[in-house]
């Protein structure tokens, strides 16, 4: 062999030597970096882990929260829906007791008028039949026989 091709061998195997440490170097950075990525995740986990179970929890709370919401809801509601019939029954009731003394003394009022307009008619009638009649002296009337 000559020396110019010792010297690409020599050549050649340092850059196999080369390519190997850095083949070495990238499988031991890459075993750190899953190292630290698996600290990270398990860190991430144990983390997360609590705010899951709080987040959790709030969302039960909240669900609770809101079923007691819409039972009270539904409470008033029915509680509304019985005032409202209460209040049309006692404003039934106190309109019946109104207008039943009402029309009664209406009627009252009614047959009073009707009565006095009677006695007015009569008083008329009687009038009507004094100035219908010829005027009699007074001697005549007195006069017998």
């Amino acid at each position: 062999m000559s020396e110019t091709g010792e010297l690409f061998l020599g050549l050649i195997a340092f850059g196999v030597l080369l390519m190997a440490l850095v083949q070495v170097g990238a499988i031991v950075a890459g075993i750190r970096l899953a190292r630290r990525v698996d600290q990270i995740a398990t860190q991430l986990d144990q983390d997360i882990k609590p705010l899951l179970a709080n987040l959790t929890a709030l969302t039960n709370e909240a669900a609770r929260t809101a079923a007691l919401a819409a039972k009270q809801v539904e409470r008033f509601d029915r509680v509304f829906a019985e005032l409202t019939v209460r209040v049309d029954e006692t404003l039934a009731a106190a309109q019946s007791f109104v207008t039943g003394p009402a029309e009664q003394g209406i009627a009252i009022f009614a047959g009073v008028s009707a009565l006095i307009d009677s006695f007015r008619g009569l008083r008329e009638a009687s009038r009507r039949r004094q100035t219908s009649r010829p005027a009699v002296d007074e001697e005549e009337s007195l006069f017998i026989g």
